[in-house]
Formats: structure tokens, C-alpha cells, sequence
């Protein structure tokens, strides 16, 4: 389960690592190996949800785990990872 602390503390060493790719995934898995990682394009993301934290370059998205299936989720309190959506410049 994830704390907004913990949220914070993905997205900071998401950010200190810079590039988003399988490297920086490898190493939030290392970090918090209970968690769930993976990376996207923001337009990727439904417009009609929100991100649970805007990090520099990129927005941080919850995924829940309720009844078996993986969803997106904005209840921080049934997220078990998250989606790190690079945000690109215009």
C-alpha cells in the first residue's frame, strides 16, 4: 500500500534519475520491490483523470489492485503502484 510520503519519495528519485525508461523502473523496483512501476507518454493517460503528483517533467498516476484487476485508481489507500507519464514539452 502507498503513502502520500511514499508517493513523494518515488517521485524525487524518479526525478533524480532523469530519463524515464527500464533503467529508472529497475530502480523503483529495488527501492520498493512491493510496488508495481510503469512508464508512459502522459497523452496516454485519460484526460479525465487526474495524477496523484506532478513531478518535473512528468505526473505520477496511481494503480489500484481492487477485485483482482489492475486499474488506475485517484484512492491512494487501494493504489499497489504507480505510472510515471512523461510529460512532453511543447
Amino acid at each position: 500500500m502507498l503513502s502520500a510520503s511514499t508517493l513523494e519519495q518515488i517521485a524525487s528519485a524518479a526525478a533524480s534519475i532523469g530519463a524515464l525508461n527500464d533503467a529508472t523502473l529497475d530502480s523503483l523496483k529495488k527501492n520498493w520491490p512491493d510496488l508495481r512501476f510503469t512508464f508512459c507518454n502522459d497523452d496516454d493517460m485519460p484526460a479525465r483523470l487526474s495524477p496523484a503528483l506532478r513531478g518535473e517533467g512528468f505526473n505520477v498516476y496511481l494503480v489500484g489492485g481492487g477485485e483482482h484487476c489492475l486499474s488506475l485508481t485517484q484512492d491512494i489507500g487501494q493504489a499497489i503502484g504507480v505510472v510515471l507519464a512523461q510529460v512532453e514539452e511543447d
